[in-house]
């Protein structure tokens, strides 16, 4: 085999911008993700330093409006929704099926343009005054009252969504049709499961935010009566439109970090994951059943009670598979031979994490509650738990568990862990207090609050730097590594999946010759069950 990989085969600026190789356009995205990730961060940090004083001692309220929206824009649009599937996903699916690229390398590209495009449109919105509609651009405020850059915010979401619909197509027809020879539906690692079905909900329900968005814009510009009840418009129709696709986009940046943790709490205890089966069929159960409790968004805004218990009901069903996964990975633990590496540590806070957002999930789910909850901080804490605290974490570990495939290199592993616990620290400090502020009433979306909620909110902006400062560290050690650190062997991690069995970083088309699978994934025998060789 040549020495070279795919890193290394050519070096202009075209042989990157214009290339068809998975592995490239994976750093693409990771290029592109960092620099929206800190955008968004930006915004929050500004956000928690007006909250911890009760007065508008930074920004006026209109400002205060714009950088909420811009952070809640970004951040989901733009770095949860895309980062797993459109980084570590478009670099491992191949590798782990034994495949040389994805079904179809030019879209894989198109997917980077248009998302490049829906992005740039979106930062002139912001540039431009910015939208103050919040994340969700709720009618009739977007489509009546604001006077912001609404249309040119939504216009980049729209375009952003084809980006999304293109690579879930690319994963579903790759996945289908290029294993490698041996590799069954039930030899496939956990993380495609999750993958294809995270791709199914984005082929099926991206349309739907694509076709709302557009709506909002025809009565905008033409005043079309379709959600303007005084010109025969339905005030709730958006409401019902938006979250049938956005609830599912929960699962959509939720679904890919529970696949990353299989393979992670798997490595790490050099056990087979418990309940193979339960878990990948749990992915498709939480995608399907994902897109029909869209209304317990709604609780608090009209619809009939029989609906709102139609949905709580099945809000409580949607949480059976996530429990399943939660006790799969726990008994997976039980008895293993658990290495606390930084991939480790990261799998061990998402699976924290991730149970108190969902427990919280449980109370929203609850009518009762849910009516004294909504838009209030309990909320954005819930929230929190699961996209930041469950999907950013496990992006981190993914990252961290296939940095030497990517990059060749090895990373620091002391400040990779302190980093690890200073995230963890820094999030729970974060986020924890807003649930009190939440239960004893303040509503968010608000800069000036009442004094006696001062002291949650010092600690919770406290928390935020902490949390920015450990966000920040993998910047510069990982950055580090990329050029400095040591060489990386073929299978650091001694792990038994095909990515693993080429070299690292990969050649230009992934393997030598054809691999076959002749076991079940995940199976740490005797020549896997070595320690990982990166400490």
């Amino acid at each position: 085999m040549s020495d070279k990989n795919y890193l290394t085969t050519d070096y202009t600026l075209r042989s990157w911008f214009l290339t068809t190789d998975h592995k490239r356009i994976a750093i693409l995205y990771f290029a592109s993700l960092i620099f929206f990730f800190f955008i968004g961060g930006a915004a929050a940090t500004a956000i928690r330093i007006e909250l911890a004083t009760p007065q508008a001692d930074l920004v006026s309220s209109d400002v205060y409006n714009r950088l909420f929206t811009m952070h809640g824009i970004i951040m989901v649009w733009f770095f949860l929704i895309p980062s797993i599937p459109n980084t570590l996903g478009n670099f491992v699916v191949p590798l782990m099926i034994g495949a040389r690229d994805l079904a179809f390398p030019r879209l894989n590209l198109m997917s980077w343009y248009i998302f490049m495009l829906g992005g740039c449109i979106t930062l002139f919105a912001i540039l431009a005054g910015g939208v103050d509609t919040g994340w969700t651009f709720y009618t009739p405020f977007s489509t009546l009252y604001s006077n912001s850059y609404v249309i040119v915010a939504a216009a980049g979401v729209f375009i952003a969504g084809f980006s999304s619909i293109l690579t879930g197509l690319n994963f579903i027809v790759t996945i289908h049709r290029l294993r490698a020879p041996g590799l069954t539906w039930y030899r496939l690692p956990l993380f495609l499961w999750s993958l294809y079905a995270t791709s199914v909900i984005l082929v099926l329900a991206t349309p739907v935010l694509a076709i709302t968005l557009l709506l909002m814009a025809t009565e905008r510009f033409f005043g079309v009566g379709i959600f303007d009840p005084r010109i025969g418009g339905d005030p709730l129709l958006f409401q019902h439109l938006f979250w049938f696709y956005s609830h599912p986009a929960v699962y959509i940046m939720i679904l890919p970090g529970m696949g990353v943790i299989n393979e992670l709490v798997s490595c790490f205890s050099r056990k087979e994951v418990f309940g193979y089966k339960f878990v990948a069929w749990c992915s498709v159960a939480i995608a399907a059943v994902g897109f029909l409790v869209w209304g317990h968004h709604m609780f608090v805004s009209g619809q009939s009670l029989v609906a709102s218990l139609v949905f709580s009901f099945m809000s409580f069903i949607v949480a059976v598979p996530s429990a399943i996964k939660v006790f799969n990975w726990t008994a997976t633990l039980h008895k293993g031979s658990i290495h606390f590496d930084a991939p480790m540590l990261y799998a061990l806070a998402f699976i924290g994490l991730f149970t108190i957002g969902g427990l919280t999930g449980l109370f929203l789910a609850c009518l009762a509650f849910d009516v004294h909850a909504t838009d209030t901080y309990f909320v954005v804490a819930h929230f929190h738990y699961i996209m930041v605290g469950g999907m950013v974490t496990a992006y981190f570990g993914g990252l961290h568990y296939w940095w030497p495939k990517i990059t060749g290199r090895l990373y620091s592993e002391y400040w990779a862990r302190t980093a690890a616990v200073l995230i963890f620290f820094g999030f729970n400090l974060t986020f924890f207090p807003q649930f009190i502020l939440g239960a004893e009433g303040m509503p968010r979306r608000y800069h000036v609050y009442p004094p006696e909620f001062q002291v949650w909110n010092v600690l919770s902006s406290g928390g935020a730097a902490i949390l920015a400062v450990a966000y920040l560290m993998p910047l510069f050690y990982l950055g580090y590594s990329a050029f400095h650190g040591r060489r990386a062997p073929a299978n650091p991690w001694n792990a038994p999946g095909l990515e693993w069995q080429t070299s690292s970083p990969p050649p230009e088309f992934n393997f030598a010759s054809q691999p076959v699978v002749t076991r079940a994934p995940y199976q740490y025998n005797e020549h896997f069950q070595a320690e990982p060789q990166n400490a």
